[in-house]
């Protein structure tokens, strides 16, 4: 009997001490996506995998793939106590997790900064698009999925850019056109720039090198960075691994994209009206007296929430977006409670934990006819 495993891969950086003090690792973890969520949550379902505070991201990534895939070719053989049986286990990976600036460079994206700001589709374009009212309305529109195959196409041609006069200006322009920046390949790029600019500089009483010496200085140059290997095994590996489309398979992280993004600044703002208006007492007293039933929450902790405003974590947002409507219903303009009841709206349906009826769940793209 043969059995196909898929992982969960986390990668992420974390502090290495146990104090306050920030001492960055990257860390692998996996897990068993096939187990149910009741187990797959507890701490020992969990397997660590590595963690340096010297390789980059992508260099353990590398290490990943190829453990992953030698696994997947030569099978892991084990007993099965609900068969009672040897078994044959063929792992894969089936997406990877982590926050947004991770997954961004896990796909070879420039991030959010970006006139291409979407690692999973080409949604955007220039300034001047976004800020024309066809250009805005197409940020909520999905555009065209990115494909590895066209990613590393494009790292290639960036490679190839920073060969040529004014490679800078060239490569700067590839990666705001097109959104795709290389963390792994960018030694490369940069030091083929750093050499041609200091190749094609002009000295007083000295020739200039002409250009085809330069590009041939480049050739050899690249050729020695790349030890013999081809170029592709200097990009990044997960845009090559077998079963992963990393631009499809690296879900939102909606701790940050969500609690500590939209529901954040939508609280920053709130609180400012409220303190402008000298309304934080009602605020206070009528969230220590909310009903509590529900949001399987101790308690709300209304004097710290209102004291340290600028300070909430998660958690806090989480209770805070299902319950704010209730308390601001009359201390805030119409428009910022409306948008309190849409967040309360989301938040409840992202952090559902038991979905009975998919396609009633799924919010579905329809084309504009």
């Amino acid at each position: 009997l043969v059995l196909t495993v898929p992982l969960i891969i986390f990668m992420d950086d974390v502090s290495g001490n146990v104090s306050k003090q920030w001492n960055k690792h990257h860390a692998v973890y996996m897990s068993n996506a096939s187990m149910p969520r009741e187990m797959i949550e507890k701490e020992f379902c969990v397997r660590f995998v590595s963690s340096s505070p010297h390789a980059s991201p992508m260099e353990i990534a590398k290490a990943v793939k190829e453990s992953i895939e030698a696994a997947a070719d030569e099978g892991i053989v084990a007993y099965d106590c609900k068969y009672k049986d040897e078994v044959m286990l063929i792992p894969y990976g089936l997406f990877d997790a982590g926050d947004n600036p991770m997954q961004a460079e896990e796909c070879s994206h420039g991030g959010l900064h970006c006139n291409y700001f979407c690692r999973t589709c080409e949604v955007g374009g220039t300034m001047s698009v976004k800020q024309s009212d066809e250009g805005y309305l197409k940020l909520f529109e999905i555009g065209e999925f990115r494909r590895p195959e066209e990613t590393i196409q494009q790292i290639l041609k960036q490679i190839e850019l920073s060969k040529l006069s004014g490679g800078t200006t060239k490569v700067q322009h590839a990666v705001s056109s097109t959104g795709t920046h290389d963390t792994t390949s960018a030694s490369i790029v940069n030091r083929l720039l750093e050499l041609g600019k200091h190749l094609r500089k002009r000295e007083p009483g000295k020739p200039a090198i002409n250009e085809r010496e330069v590009q041939q200085t480049l050739e050899k140059e690249l050729e020695e960075m790349l030890g013999g290997l081809p170029v592709e095994d200097h990009i990044n590996p997960l845009l090559s691994m077998t079963g992963l489309n990393i631009h499809q398979d690296t879900p939102t992280e909606i701790l940050h994209t969500i609690l500590l993004g939209v529901v954040k600044y939508f609280w920053g703002q709130t609180i400012w009206i409220l303190d402008k208006t000298h309304l934080i007492k009602i605020f206070q007293t009528r969230l220590d007296n909310i009903n509590k039933d529900g949001l399987n929450l101790p308690t709300l902790g209304a004097e710290y929430i209102c004291r340290y405003s600028g300070s909430l974590i998660g958690k806090h947002f989480k209770s805070l977006a299902q319950i704010m409507p209730f308390l601001i219903y009359d201390l805030v303009p119409s428009t910022v409670l409306n948008g309190w009841t849409v967040i309360g709206q989301l938040v409840v349906l992202l952090w559902h934990t038991r979905i009975d009826d998919v396609e009633e769940y799924l919010v579905r793209y329809l084309p504009q006819p």
